[in-house]
């Protein structure tokens, strides 16, 4: 028996989603999206993200769950499908209160984490507090971590550890995500929908759907049906540039604002570096701040001269775009869950700020089993 599957939203998550649903031949997808893979708009976040895999989720939540389960798909994807545009990136975090100078910087050719211990109440400090942890959950997970001997660390330094981690090229790796769908048989339908009952009888196959996966991020906040006033953006600005540090790095936060950040991951396949940031906690403005980019430009060569050759300032740095991306927050946390409007069988999955692609297989996961839960309850009541 056949299972008519709609998924709403083509991010990240519903990719991600569908990928694994698409494994199964019994079920029959259709993803209805506004934008696909290939769009840049305000209102499509998965585009613009770094992204990578540094884990955030609080020790025993359900968000650790999903990050820890994660790790290993993301790593197969790296090993197995080269095509994907994942590599792996070395990864040492530093926990410190001080500046640190550029000759310690360039002497560690690895991707850097700094955590400052001004920065814990501030809204970037509060968003790594999990990340920067001296044994943080995710050492038995992730490949090659050890902690750093003191004598490796400058002055105010806290701790530091290394790991491997990966950088994903999400210009490559969506597009092969709807591709690894489209081979497994599921349909790719452009659609608006006002309420989320709409995408029931939008099945590819002219059936109504069994049921609906939700996987709309932060549109789940005028969807109708869904209408979760719990939704609102941390806006994140990065700049996009040719130049290659050699190195993955990031702090919890900057001298230049509270929602202000420091990260550059250089992405696979010829995907550019990326340069941020923000985490601006209600913001919608989808424009770039000419300000807020100089000063992103400013402490990346700062903190990392590599980026630019020897004496030269932000000039050097040759930029592809400017970009704006709106993480879909929501408070409480993801939403993942069953759910039934006007007699239409609901699964969420929205909610993922700013760690969706490295909790998505995880996410997806979960999903699924719920899934299941669904189609076997439709079953029963056949009988």
């Amino acid at each position: 028996m056949s299972n008519n599957i709609v998924i709403l939203g083509a991010g990240v998550s519903g990719l991600t989603t569908t990928y694994l649903l698409s494994q199964d031949p019994s079920n029959n997808i259709t993803v209805l999206a506004k934008h696909m893979p290939g769009d840049y708009d305000i209102e499509y976040a998965s585009p613009w993200a770094g992204a990578n895999y540094m884990p955030v989720g609080e020790p025993g939540s359900k968000h650790q769950a999903w990050e820890k389960a994660t790790w290993p798909a993301l790593k197969e994807v790296c090993e197995k499908y080269p095509e994907a545009g994942i590599h792996f990136q070395g990864m040492i975090q530093s926990l410190h209160s001080s500046s640190m100078s550029s000759e310690w910087l360039t002497a560690i050719p690895d991707t850097l984490i700094f955590n400052r211990k001004k920065d814990q109440d501030s809204a970037t400090g509060q968003w790594f507090k999990a990340l920067v942890q001296p044994n943080p959950w995710y050492k038995d997970v992730v490949p090659d971590f050890e902690n750093l001997p003191e004598s490796q660390l400058e002055p105010g330094i806290d701790n530091g550890q290394k790991f491997t981690s990966v950088c994903i090229n999400t210009a490559v790796y969506l597009p092969w995500l709807v591709g690894q769908c489209v081979k497994n048989g599921a349909v790719f339908k452009r659609a608006v929908c006002k309420h989320i009952t709409e995408a029931a009888y939008s099945h590819h196959s002219g059936k109504k759907a069994d049921v609906v996966i939700n996987c709309t991020g932060l549109s789940s906040k005028t969807l109708g049906g869904v209408l979760d006033d719990r939704m609102y953006p941390a806006r994140g600005q990065i700049v996009v540039v040719r130049n290659d540090p050699g190195l993955m790095s990031s702090t919890s936060g900057t001298d230049d604002g509270d929602d202000e950040i420091f990260y550059t991951m250089t992405r696979a396949a010829g995907g550019g570096t990326i340069i941020g940031g923000c985490y601006q906690k209600n913001n919608w403005d989808p424009l770039p701040d000419p300000n807020l980019a100089n000063r992103i430009m400013t402490r990346a060569i700062k903190i990392c001269p590599q980026l630019v050759k020897e004496g030269e300032g932000i000039e050097g740095l040759s930029i592809i775009r400017h970009g704006v991306g709106l993480r879909p927050l929501r408070e409480g946390g993801t939403r993942i869950e069953k759910d039934q409007v006007d007699g239409v069988n609901i699964v969420h999955n929205y909610g993922h700020g700013g760690f969706g692609y490295q909790a998505s297989f995880g996410c997806a996961e979960h999903v699924v089993s719920l899934v299941k839960e669904v189609l076997q309850s439709k079953t029963r009541a056949k009988l």
